[in-house]
């Protein structure tokens, strides 16, 4: 059976991560029928990041469905730099992920799903703890819930009536500045 390839632009555009395959079974009249769960990250690289979630009779069918399900589901997350803007919780579940932005140089310090998600999205300095249930997938919509939630500076500037140079770091603001300036001119 020859394997049908992409062409190498569209296979080198995401970072595609397996996080978990599962077997699961259904039990019927005659016995128990199994079928696959696959979790899975897809991200650019670049602050923008999805998972995908899918079910099928075979590992490669449920991976793919991951995949398309993970691309259609993807978002964009706010970053200063190479890190996260500030200390965010995300909560899904009984699952709780806490992510702090670190330094640059300290690299990604997190297990599992959570790591998969934030080395998918770009980030390449976070420290991130996840706390409670140890399922993979409420591991995963905690980080995105995290990732999704942090507030831009300019948000919380424009609710607060002031300029963002008044109470923002002044390099954690040039760090998001800069970041924010390549992501426009990439699209």
């Amino acid at each position: 059976m020859a394997r049908q390839q992409r062409p190498s632009s569209e296979q080198n555009q995401y970072d595609e991560r397996v996080i978990q395959i599962n077997r699961v079974a259904k039990v019927v009249k005659g016995g128990r029928r199994f079928s696959f769960t696959a979790l899975v990250v897809v991200g650019d690289g670049n602050g923008r990041v999805g998972i995908g979630y899918g079910k099928a009779r075979e590992v490669p069918a449920a991976i793919q469905k991951a995949f398309e399900i993970a691309r259609r589901e993807m978002v964009d997350i706010p970053m200063a730099g190479s890190t996260v803007v500030h200390e965010v919780l995300g909560i899904h579940g009984a699952s709780k992920v806490i992510v702090k932005p670190a330094s640059p140089g300290t690299g990604v310090i997190a297990g599992g799903a959570v790591r998969q998600i934030l080395e998918a999205a770009g980030v390449k300095d976070a420290l991130a703890k996840s706390l409670g249930s140890p399922t993979h997938l409420n591991v995963a919509k905690a980080a995105m819930n995290a990732l999704i939630s942090q507030r831009r500076p300019d948000e919380v500037a424009k609710l607060r009536g002031r300029r963002a140079e008044d109470f923002v770091p002044p390099r954690l603001l040039a760090a998001y500045n800069s970041t924010e300036s390549m992501r426009a001119e990439s699209n």
